[in-house]
């Protein structure tokens, strides 16, 4: 629980310092010929705090359908806030909970901590902003690695929890007629695996990601179109680097560039780029016992020999390029698309950001890169924009798939579907669909994931190399007020997950979910939901659950 306090600070720390900072003064930008969505949002954003706390206390019944007919009754006793902070120059958006379940008879007691936050803070005149986000959230993981939201009830022994905190600077300047722009972020990401992994008799579990730290930070100096020249022009360069515990894995990516950017018309440009990168991906094999058979820690993680030099899982260096089309009609519509080379193949990623009011958004995200599970985490989280509310599973009190946003990829949690330590190729598409507007907010979230993962020869990684992991997903959320006094809302979340290995098995997670909430006097609100969750596995026998609460939550407005 030391851990789950130091999250819960950080998050909280991200909600207080945009709260703190009212003095931030307005960046001084010159007009270009094509805004981006989010410096239009920028420019509409109104000064305001709203946060309220809340208090929760419950019971819930649940009854297991399949294999068994168990069923166990807990209390549920909450605490939480949702907050969102506007100004200026800075916002953020942070929905916190904690959680203690009380269990009767075989149903066993545990604590959970779940929230989602980003924040973005204005601190000086000359365009430096702080960017932070966290991530606490609780899913199901099996012993391929496929994980889900959602199976709760009982299912404690197959439940994990999931921490990703990152923070760092970004810089937006100019000086005289060039563009300076830069990043720097620093994460950290760790699952805390459970006691007792779900997997198929005979087969070995996968071992499940650990922690990580990641670097990324990029740097780019150009000038814009029209101003030395017709075509605008700029030289950039970044560094991705990831350490993930397990097996002492490794990813340093280095890259540098050029890119030209022609405008054909007032909302269309043309764009194109070449440089150099060198990727380098490797980790220690594990340590063997006499009999030759990797040692497993009291964990159930493989051991890195410290003893042996790091082995080369994958490397790759020469010239990178791309070409590309940039569509940007008003300051709330955003189209890119881009082919090129990289990785030594050819490579596809663009990006699709509508919103049509203050009230919906559309967002689609093509991807392509190489990670680790916590790169890809703390990077989804930096792309999610900083204004959203996060829906929960009104029994479990766990995140939803998707939140509800105006930018970025708001499917953080449902793109999560395995939690391999091993590093992968990880390409795919997520869309997502949000609308709030008078008494109603609906969202829909939709997409696919692909990863290759990378392991050196010569090592127990050598069995993963090659192997590849798909999953798709789709998680929806409806909430309508029904009058002053009442509201219902619903949320569903489906995952279907394709194990590469062959050996270990498919599987389709799935949470379902339907409450009631009715005002009993000011700040008192009476609960009753009903709740549908479990997992469809090739190898093991489908578990699932039915439940049902009803309980009092009184908010501090």
């Amino acid at each position: 629980m030391s851990f789950a306090r130091i999250v819960a600070r950080s998050l909280m720390g991200a909600i207080l310092t945009c709260a703190a900072s009212t003095t931030a003064t307005a960046q001084e930008q010159d007009e270009s010929a094509m805004q981006s969505p989010r410096e239009g949002e920028r420019a509409e954003r109104t000064s305001g705090v709203e946060v309220v706390p809340y208090i929760e206390a419950s019971q819930v019944i649940t009854a297991q359908l399949q294999p068994g007919d168990d069923i166990l009754t807990y209390t549920q006793l909450a605490a939480g806030v949702d907050a969102t902070v506007g100004g200026r120059n800075s916002s953020a958006s942070a929905s916190l909970r904690y959680e203690r379940e009380i269990g009767y008879g075989n149903a066993a007691d545990s604590d959970t901590l779940s929230g989602i936050a980003r924040a973005s803070v204005g601190l000086l005149r000359r365009g430096i902003t702080l960017e932070a986000g966290g991530l606490a959230s609780r899913t199901r993981v099996e012993g391929s690695g496929f994980s889900s939201i959602g199976a709760v009830g009982g299912n404690g022994d197959a439940t994990s929890q999931i921490y990703s905190v990152y923070a760092g600077p970004s810089i937006q300047t100019r000086s005289g007629p060039l563009q300076i722009s830069g990043a720097y972020r620093l994460g950290y990401t760790r699952v805390e695996s459970p006691d007792v992994l779900v997997f198929a008799p005979d087969q070995d579990p996968v071992d499940i990601f650990d922690d990580s730290v990641t670097h990324n930070a990029n740097l780019r100096v150009g000038v814009a179109p029209h101003t030395l020249a017709p075509v605008g022009v700029g030289i950039g360069a970044g560094w991705n680097r990831q350490d993930i515990s397990n097996l002492d894995q490794r990813i340093d990516d280095r890259y540098v560039r050029a890119d030209a950017i022609l405008p054909v018309s007032p909302n269309v440009a043309l764009v194109a780029g070449v440089g150099y990168e060198d990727v380098e991906v490797s980790s220690r094999d594990a340590l063997l016992d006499s009999n030759g058979n990797p040692v497993l820690g009291a964990d159930g993680r493989l051991i890195s020999d410290e003893s042996q030099p790091r082995q080369i899982a994958y490397e790759t260096d020469g010239l990178i390029w791309d070409v590309g089309v940039m569509w940007r009609p008003s300051t709330r519509t955003s189209l890119e698309a881009h082919v090129g080379r990289r990785y030594g193949s050819t490579t596809y990623y663009g990006s699709l950001s509508y919103a049509p009011d203050r009230d919906s958004s559309l967002n689609v995200s093509v991807y392509d890169n190489i990670t680790g599970f916590g790169g890809q985490l703390t990077g989804a989280l930096d792309l999610l924009g900083t204004e959203f509310q996060a829906p929960r599973n009104p029994i479990s009190g766990d995140l939803g798939g998707c939140v509800i946003g105006a930018t970025g990829n708001n499917c953080t949690l449902a793109q999560l579907n395995s939690l391999r330590s091993s590093v992968f190729r990880n390409r795919g598409i997520a869309a997502s669909y949000s609308r709030a507007r008078d008494r109603t907010a609906f969202s829909i979230g939709a997409g696919y994931d692909r990863r290759s993962f990378l392991g050196a020869e010569d090592t127990v990684l050598a069995e993963v190399n090659g192997v590849i992991d798909e999953s798709y997903y789709i998680a929806a959320n409806l909430s309508r007020e029904l009058s002053r006094d009442s509201a219902l809302s619903i949320g569903a979340y489906a995952s279907v997950f394709d194990d590469g290995s062959g050996t270990l098995g498919d599987g389709i997670g799935y949470s379902a979910s339907i409450a009631y909430n009715r005002n009993i006097f000011p700040g008192l609100t009476g609960v009753a939901a009903l709740g549908l969750d479990g997992v469809s596995r090739d190898t093991l026998p489908d578990y699932s659950a039915a439940s049902a609460l009803l309980g009092l939550r009184y908010s501090f407005d």
